[in-house]
């Protein structure tokens, strides 16, 4: 199965990493332009998976300087979680405003927004997201501007996808209603990955 956790054998050490760093993050760039699914012009999903992950753990450790076995299991701990696990998908919810004002203004207006992401596969139902499972990011007043979603897909939907269903997704909140019908073919393709 491709989206096993990471583990301290599939990390570069700090000095290999060093070498390849820029040839990985192209890679890992390039990758990335097909799991960007924007929700309108304020919002954005960035589907994780094992690859953009190891360029996460890789960064932290390389910022951070952790070459001992104890750092490098407290990120491997931090962000295994955000790696799919056959069934669902992952990724990191970001509400996109620019300018700091209108940026608070609108968290406060989108209170559970993360709650009110969905993907819908044909015509099965849609799935909302499970948010914040490792944290609480919200409040009452206002929602944070970054969440970590997960999407439950039952096999019948995985099985749909894989024989060529249409994929959906949209926000369905009060004041944030977008639907993006159907998903571009590109990231449609790069999420089938992570169902094995």
């Amino acid at each position: 199965m491709n989206m096993q956790k990471l583990t301290r054998e599939d990390l570069y050490s700090l000095e290999q990493y060093a070498t390849v760093r820029a040839e990985f993050r192209e890679q890992v760039l390039e990758h990335k332009r097909n799991r960007r699914l924007a929700l309108g012009t304020n919002a954005a999903l960035y589907f994780e998976d094992r690859m953009t992950m190891q360029y996460q753990i890789q960064e932290m450790l390389r910022i951070e300087r952790i070459f001992e076995a104890e750092g490098i299991n407290d990120e491997l701990e931090a962000y295994n979680p955000l790696i799919p696990d056959g069934s669902n998908w992952k990724a990191t919810f970001m509400v996109e405003f620019p300018e700091v004002e209108e940026r608070r203004a609108m968290l406060a207006q989108l209170v559970d927004v993360e709650n009110r992401v969905y993907v819908q596969v044909a015509d099965f139902d849609r799935v909302f997201a499970i948010a914040d499972e490792d944290l609480e990011r919200a409040d009452e007043q206002k929602t944070s501007a970054v969440h970590f979603l997960r999407f439950e897909l039952t096999p019948e939907m995985v099985k749909a996808l894989k024989d060529g269903a249409s994929l959906a997704a949209g926000i369905d909140h009060e004041n944030y209603q977008v639907e993006i019908a159907p998903v571009a073919d590109n990231i449609r393709q790069s999420l089938l990955g992570d169902l094995d």
